[in-house]
């Protein structure tokens, strides 16, 4: 079944794509463009600012639409920040979510986790889910919220998920993920293209991380270096690998070689397939991102599921005992990352 989303993502990751639609799409990336870089301009000339809080805040975003990989650094952040003696808030924007975000809405107090992944969203649930002692909120406004948080709770630490085109709160750490292998994809802006920004943007970051999803990361350090050559920018690799998969009732880990079907909703869902190798994979089901799941999606898959840690907060709900999830584990220098260079 032809799927028009799905046709314009690989469009936006194709080099030198051609076509009538690819066409259409870069006709309307120039009122794209200039609505972006307009706004940019504002900021930049400071003819409108942004709000400050008193908290630290560190924005954590990329250039591109989806799949990246923010939110896991957001929470390998958020827990080094806490190690460290901090309070910290996460916000979210809360995107796919049955929660009214033009409220404030705290998911979770660092205690007790107050709603479920359809109604928070999958990402800002995760978020809370793994970030043990983070408030977590989501809200459009930004400000708001991340004011809400150090008015109300004392937090000392804001870190903001996909927050670079945010401007309207100020942030004092502007961190900016890339894929090591997908990068700027046909490096023209929305919708022909993944860009949510052009290259004004790239003035605004204070680091660069290239975030490898392969189990050898000899690729994402080359593109390091050639990186911080090309852009000036403190650059660093974050590694993203598979260690386990684990039933999502139970916790029993399935075997390598098992037969399993792969089930996912997320920005780039080949990723996370290369990285079930071990096991028998006998078919794959993608859904769109953010895709809010029902029993008769599944219901017709028999035998194992494999699906993402993502992905996997929204199945749980289903009376299936034989659903399993990939933990996978993040190499990242924290510490180097927060670093004032």
């Amino acid at each position: 079944m032809f799927n028009i989303k799905t046709y314009i993502t690989k469009l936006h990751y194709t080099r030198d794509p051609e076509g009538l639609l690819f066409d259409l799409l870069k006709f309307f990336s120039y009122f794209y463009g200039a609505a972006s870089f307009f706004k940019n301009f504002l900021y930049d000339k400071k003819i409108i600012k942004p709000k400050k809080v008193k908290a630290f805040v560190i924005s954590v975003g990329n250039m591109t639409t989806g799949g990246v990989g923010k939110t896991p650094v957001v929470s390998e952040i958020a827990k080094y920040c806490i190690s460290n003696g901090r309070k910290v808030a996460i916000i979210s924007r809360g995107y796919g979510g049955k929660l009214d975000n033009r409220n404030i809405n705290i998911i979770s107090d660092g205690d007790t986790i107050f709603f479920n992944a359809q109604d928070a969203g999958d990402e800002p649930y995760w978020l809370a889910y793994n970030t043990p002692k983070s408030y977590v909120f989501t809200c459009k406004e930004r400000y708001k919220a991340a004011k809400y948080a150090v008015d109300k709770f004392g937090v000392d630490i804001i870190i903001l998920d996909d927050g670079f085109q945010h401007r309207k709160l100020y942030r004092d750490l502007d961190i900016v993920l890339m894929d090591s292998v997908k990068g700027f994809g046909n490096e023209c802006l929305l919708p022909a293209g993944p860009l949510r920004e052009g290259p004004e943007a790239i003035e605004r970051i204070d680091k660069l991380v290239i975030v490898s999803k392969n189990c050898k990361h000899d690729v994402a350090r080359k593109v390091a270096k050639i990186m911080h050559k090309r852009l000036k920018l403190p650059t660093m690799v974050c590694a993203t690998e598979p260690d386990y998969v684990y039933n999502i009732k139970t916790g029993q880990r399935l075997m390598d070689g098992m037969d399993a079907t792969a089930v996912s909703a997320i920005g780039q869902p080949q990723q996370f397939y290369d990285f079930l190798s071990n096991f028998n994979i006998v078919k794959t089901v993608t859904f769109d991102d953010h895709h809010q799941y029902l029993p008769t999606d599944i219901i017709d898959i028999s035998g194992n599921i494999i699906t993402t840690e993502k992905d996997a907060v929204k199945l749980e709900k289903f009376e299936r005992n034989n659903i399993y999830a990939l933990k996978l584990k993040i190499l990242l220098d924290v510490e180097g990352l927060l670093k004032n260079d």
